[in-house]
């Protein structure tokens, strides 16, 4: 692909970008959420038109107009979730759109057998005449991309697909990876997790806010460097600070709560936390790392299929969020429009929202009390509001975010968990919120501070629990933590 680009109203996706893939190759797409990644796969894949730049294959130029066209071409996607139908059997979904017939009847002999051999040219053993819903998701997957590979055997696409699978399902989708690389197939793999692009990939493209920012060898890219690229920092910006001891500030304080061995299969492995009284604890990790599974495990949103909560030394069940707020814990999501806010209600029926919610529809608040609650967390937050009665969808998106903290505010939390609560805001709300934290805090509130600005965490935490690949692989306290600090653990974890 040659100086590839494409815009969308208001959005500029991809600048000028070049890209390459070799016969029998391995590589790895890599970049934060936004860079352009998805977009230079549908681009390639028919789902999107260029607006400029050239594709050729073998040599040939194409210009695929839809998936199927790109598929008749040899250029095959499975995507994280499996588009495929449970209700089938696994040979009818390999051939879905493509049975062979013999004398207008459907020819299950010859589609059968064609199921195993393409199956079989993977290495996969299984029962075609099954029903693909009887087989776990990865199984599926591999039916997916056994299906991909039959229709198109040139360039096949996996977007995400380990996103869901555990450690040896991941390790089973590797080895039917080298099968086809070893045929000859290329293949373009876009993951989040960094130590599965090194230990499948040749090459690695990555991308920055639509544009190329470069191609390389996987081998001879150090983890450092790699999210120095994808995040547009120098190594110098994340070159560890030397003589730095790690007094940790919260050793001397109570636990409020704390998980032991809590996890769900494909979505973050197993982690111990522990969240001390008034302290901002940090999490930390790459876009994608498994932050927010880890908030929405101990909020309940996530069902953990193993370990315990325990708060106050006890151990409390957290299955869903009413058992979360009667144990303590607030949450306010990552996106605040489409979890949070609800933006046809007023500034005052938002905020009092969880405390109405906590006391059931029978015990109502009377609106006397609903505004004084109201104007009270408008006063103490500094919320811009003309008054409380104003529709919360017409104010900013920093007094939006100082809405639905004080809505958690008005139940009384022992525990806040506030994912990413300055994204999408301007500098001086962002400012404000830093600083309501560290006051909450101080005020005895204990809070799980999740951001993707790296400044952020290290400057509002006393402790930094640092997650990678979906799994939490170590802490920086005191004054070990500094935005540099985290890079090079999330690089390279305790080394």
């Amino acid at each position: 692909m040659h100086k590839t680009s494409k815009s969308f109203p208001g959005v500029t996706a991809l600048i000028k970008v070049d890209f390459s893939l070799q016969k029998g190759e391995i590589r790895a797409l890599m970049g934060e959420n936004g860079a352009g990644k998805s977009t230079l796969i549908k681009l390639m894949t028919g789902v999107y038109e260029r607006d400029e730049g050239q594709m050729f294959l073998e040599g040939r130029e194409i210009n695929p107009h839809s998936p199927y066209e790109a598929q008749t071409l040899g250029i095959s996607t499975v995507y994280q979730e499996v588009n495929l139908i449970p209700t089938l059997t696994v040979a009818e979904n390999i051939f879905l759109g493509r049975q062979p017939t013999r004398a207008g009847a459907l020819d299950w002999r010859k589609m059968n057998a064609g199921a195993e051999a393409a199956l079989d040219r993977l290495n996969i053993e299984l029962n075609v005449r099954q029903l693909l819903s009887d087989y776990s998701i990865a199984i599926q997957q591999m039916v997916a991309i056994a299906r991909a590979v039959d229709i198109s055997a040139k360039i096949l696409v996996l977007d995400e697909p380990t996103s869901s699978l555990a450690a040896h399902e991941v390790e089973q989708l590797f080895a039917i990876m080298r099968v086809l690389k070893g045929q000859g197939m290329g293949i373009i793999f876009v993951t989040h997790f960094l130590d599965q692009v090194y230990a499948i990939s040749d090459t690695t493209t990555i991308l920055r806010n639509g544009e190329l920012v470069g191609n390389f060898e996987t081998a001879a890219l150090s983890r450092v460097e790699l999210i120095a690229h994808m995040m547009g920092k120098s190594l110098k910006e994340i070159e560890l600070k030397s003589g730095q001891s790690g007094a940790d500030f919260s050793s001397s304080k109570e636990t409020l709560a704390e998980a032991k061995n809590l996890g769900k299969k494909g979505s973050i492995e197993p982690f111990d936390l522990t969240l001390k009284k008034g302290e901002v604890l940090g999490l930390a990790g790459l876009l994608g790392a498994g932050r927010t599974e880890v908030a929405e495990l101990l909020f309940g949103i996530g069902k953990a299929d193993q370990g315990q909560i325990s708060v106050d030394g006890k151990p409390v069940a957290i299955t869903s969020p009413r058992e979360a707020i009667a144990a303590g814990f607030a949450f306010c999501s990552e996106d605040r429009k489409a979890s949070g806010i609800i933006g046809e209600l007023t500034v005052r029926e938002n905020i009092v929202l969880a405390l109405q919610a906590s006391k059931g529809w029978l015990r109502l608040l009377s609106k006397k009390t609903q505004l004084s609650i109201a104007e009270s967390y408008i006063k103490i937050l500094g919320i811009s509001t003309p008054n409380a009665s104003k529709k919360i969808k017409e104010l900013s998106g920093g007094n939006q975010q100082k809405v639905m903290i004080a809505r958690w505010l008005a139940i009384h939390p022992r525990l806040l968990i506030l994912d990413e609560p300055t994204r999408g805001i301007d500098v001086g709300a962002k400012l404000a919120v830093q600083n309501l934290i560290l006051q909450l805090s101080q005020e005895g509130i204990s809070i799980l501070f999740i951001s993707s600005e790296l400044s952020e965490v290290a400057n509002c935490s006393q402790r930094v629990a640092i997650i990678r690949d979906r799994r939490k692989i170590g802490e920086l306290a005191g004054d070990r933590i500094d935005e540099a600090a985290i890079l090079r653990f999330i690089a390279e974890g305790a080394r």
